[in-house]
Parts: C-alpha cells; sequence; structure tokens
C-alpha cells in the first residue's frame, strides 16, 4: 500500500450484510448502510436453517480469530454449492471475503466480494450495495482504479439518494490517477450534494479541492477556497498560504492584510513568518508597525538575536524616526557583526544625534572591521564628528583619507565633497591662527 495513499479499514461482519470500508476524506459504512436501507425491499431466496447454523458458527470462529476453522466450514459448504441458493451463497462468499481482508490477502478478498457481487437480485439489495462500495475500496488499494471507479459507478446507479462521500472518494481515485480535472469535478459534485442536504463540508474535501486547483495552477480558485478555509478552519498554514498566493499574482496589499490578520489571531509565531510580515511591513512603508512586530517578536524569542534580525530592527526604527531607539538596536547587531556596516550605519545616527565621541568610535570599529560598500563615507562620518569636537587635526586627516579612497574607486563626488572639507578646515585653521596672533 502506498503511503501516498493513506486507508483506514474498518470491515464489521454480519451474516446478512456487511458494513464497507472507511476512508480519511470522511465517509463509511454508515452512509452506504443508511442508502442501502433505503432501498425497496427485495424478494430473495430464504436461508435454510442448516446454512444459518453453519454461518452461525463459522462467525463463531471469526469472532475467536480462528480464521482457519472459519474458512474451512465455509470451503466445506461451497463444495456443497449445488444445495445453497444464490443467497446463501453471497452469504458464504462475503464471509470468505472478510477473511482474506483480515490476512491482508486482497486480491483474494476481491474475488469473494465479486462472488457475491455475481449473485445479483438473489442477495438483499444492502449486500449487494454495501459488497460494491467494499469493491471499489480495495480495488483502490490494489491500485486498480479504473476498477474502483466502475464499482462505484454502480454503487451510485442503485444506491438511493447517495450522500456526498463516494464523490470523494472518487476525486481521490481519479488524484491517484493524476487526473486532476476529473477529480475535481467529483470533489465539487460532493460539495454540491453536502450544500443541498444542508450538511458539513469537511476541511479536508477543501484542502484537497485546494491542493487540485493549485496544481492546474487555476489562481482565482485557489484564492476562493483558501479564503474558505481561513473563514471556516482558521490555522497558521492557511492564512501563510493565502498570503504567499496573494503575493504569487502581486497582490500585495491583500498579502500583506492576511499576513496582519494571521497576526493579530496570534498565528504566528515561526521565525520565518514573523520576518515576512516585518519585511511586507517595510515593502509598504510602515517602518514604525515593522519595527513593532519584530521587536516584539525578538523580546518573546520567537525570533532569534542575530546580527541581522537585529539590523533589521534598527533599520526599521531608524526610517520611524526613533533615533535612540534604532542606536540601542545597531548596538546590539555590532557586538554580533562580523563586519563593519553595522558600525558604519551607528556612526551616522551617533552623529544625526548628537553623540560625536561615540560616532567616532562606531566609525573606528566600522573602518577596523572592514566589509565596507563605501569606505569613503565612513571617513565622511568620523571627519565630521571630529570637527564638532573642534579635533581639527584629525578631522582633516579622515577627509584626507576619503578623497584618496573616492579616487581609488573613482568616486568622483565623494572626491569633490572630501575636498571642500579640507579646504573648509584649512581656512578655519587659518583663521584660528590669525585670531590667535591677534590677541
Amino acid at each position: 500500500m502506498k503511503p501516498k495513499r493513506i486507508v483506514f479499514f474498518m470491515l464489521v461482519v454480519f451474516v446478512y450484510t456487511a458494513v464497507p470500508f472507511t476512508t480519511e476524506l470522511g465517509f463509511g459504512g454508515v452512509s452506504v448502510m443508511a442508502a442501502a436501507e433505503k432501498q425497496k425491499t427485495r424478494r430473495v431466496p430464504s436461508m435454510s436453517e442448516a446454512t444459518f447454523k453453519k454461518l452461525a458458527q463459522a462467525q463463531e470462529f471469526l469472532e475467536l480469530k480462528e480464521f482457519s476453522a472459519a474458512m474451512a466450514i465455509l470451503d466445506k459448504m461451497l463444495e456443497r454449492r449445488r444445495r445453497l441458493n444464490g443467497n446463501e451463497i453471497g452469504q458464504v462468499h462475503n464471509m470468505r471475503g472478510f477473511v482474506f481482508f483480515t490476512e491482508e490477502k486482497y486480491d483474494a478478498a476481491i474475488s469473494a466480494y465479486q462472488q457475491v457481487a455475481a449473485q445479483g437480485d438473489e442477495i438483499p439489495q444492502g449486500l449487494e450495495l454495501t459488497t460494491l462500495y467494499t469493491l471499489a475500496q480495495l480495488c483502490f488499494v490494489v491500485d486498480r482504479f479504473n476498477d474502483a471507479l466502475n464499482y462505484m459507478e454502480i454503487w451510485i446507479s442503485k444506491a438511493d439518494n447517495p450522500g456526498p462521500g463516494p464523490r470523494i472518494f472518487m476525486g481521490q481515485v481519479y488524484y491517484q490517477m493524476e487526473d486532476f480535472p476529473s477529480a475535481i469535478v467529483q470533489i465539487e459534485l460532493a460539495i454540491e450534494v453536502a450544500k443541498e442536504r444542508n450538511t458539513s463540508i469537511k476541511e479536508n474535501w477543501w484542502g484537497l479541492l485546494n491542493y487540485l486547483y493549485f496544481e492546474e495552477e487555476n489562481w482565482p480558485k485557489v484564492l476562493e477556497i483558501l479564503e474558505i478555509l481561513v473563514r471556516d478552519f482558521p490555522k497558521r498554514d492557511y492564512w501563510v498560504r493565502l498570503a504567499g498566493v496573494y503575493g504569487m499574482q502581486e497582490m500585495d496589499k491583500e498579502q500583506l492584510y492576511s499576513m496582519q490578520a494571521a497576526y493579530v489571531a496570534g498565528f504566528l509565531e515561526r521565525e520565518t513568518d514573523l520576518n515576512n510580515l516585518h519585511g511586507l511591513l517595510m515593502q509598504e512603508e510602515v517602518p514604525y508597525s515593522a519595527a513593532v512586530v519584530l521587536d516584539q517578536a525578538l523580546n518573546d524569542g520567537n525570533v532569534e538575536k542575530t546580527s541581522k534580525n537585529l539590523r533589521n530592527l534598527g533599520q526599521a526604527w531608524q526610517l520611524a524616526q526613533e533615533v535612540e531607539k534604532a542606536i540601542v538596536a545597531y548596538e546590539q547587531a555590532g557586538k554580533l557583526s562580523e563586519d563593519g556596516r553595522i558600525f558604519d550605519r551607528l556612526a551616522n545616527l551617533y552623529l544625526d544625534d548628537g553623540q560625536f565621541a561615540k560616532c567616532v568610535k562606531a566609525a573606528n570599529n566600522a573602518l577596523d572591521k572592514g566589509g565596507l560598500r563605501k569606505k569613503q563615507n565612513t571617513y565622511v562620518f568620523r571627519g565630521m564628528c571630529l570637527y564638532e569636537q573642534k579635533k581639527l587635526t584629525p578631522a582633516r586627516a579622515s577627509f584626507v583619507s576619503c578623497r584618496n579612497e573616492s579616487r581609488r574607486v573613482k568616486d568622483s563626488g565623494g572626491r569633490r565633497m572630501c575636498q571642500q572639507w579640507i579646504s573648509f578646515i584649512d581656512n578655519e585653521v587659518k583663521r584660528n591662527r590669525i585670531l590667535a596672533e591677534a590677541f
């Protein structure tokens, strides 16, 4: 039995009728028996007292799980089958089918149940219907998919107002055959029957239909069903899938709204989900909300405090103009960073916040660690912070380094700006000297 096709069996043996298997998709013996009981009474040959006693004896052995003893009685009865009518033959083969099924001899079980069905009008309609249903599911188990579908079609033609279960089963069979369009037809028929009966539509029916439409790349239908799933069966996976499909369809706002709804409902606790929501909020230019989400996730331990995550938090606070919070985040990120990029951003923030000594220290750390995209900018931050501290000589040296780096990378704009700073500082030094000489 293939792992992909998970089928759970349940079989209860009666002398006059059998109950078929059940599957994970939510249908089984109860619905089949109900359909069978609604059939008009069929006149069948009566069972002799001797046959009844033999079947009862075999039943006792079955209850004791002494299958060989039960089978011996049944085989002996068939040796004298000329004395048995069609109803009696059907009951014997019905019990034999159960023994073969219990022993996982599915092909033999199919043959036995085929003998039951072959008795036609000489067996009770309930037994005929449950046997056809059982044959359909056994054929499914042994990969005889077309036979499974044929038996189910016969069952539907004979059953009185069947419920949605058989259509779900047929949808599963077509799914195994990779005939997705036919599977979709069957699942949708089942859902329509359920709606007409005002009965519940099971979550896994919608799940299978959603998967089938996904394989067919029918995105409007995929979205339609996912919207039903998040409404009727709200779960993290459905919300995330819904957001993902919205993203695939470039419906950015709907993607964000889905993730926000999942977050508010408490479904987002995984790091990937929370980082995705943070990224969507940043993409939609809502940095404050992005920072709040990520900050809470970091504090709750749902997102690891890595250099990257803390840097993202710092960036969000910075764009939200929450400078002090951004500084705290960048300081934490810098301690974990292997390169100088975070210190470079930190130097810029310290400059904006007027913390010039810390700015110089951060710039030095950035230059020492390396890995900077625009090293000349770091020299500018350091030079400006040194200048604000009235340290003109080291400030000029930093701008000279900026000019040299700009020349090396052919950044003409950076070179001109650094040269202007050098000229400005030279003039400042000259002015200070003149003033000092005057007094």
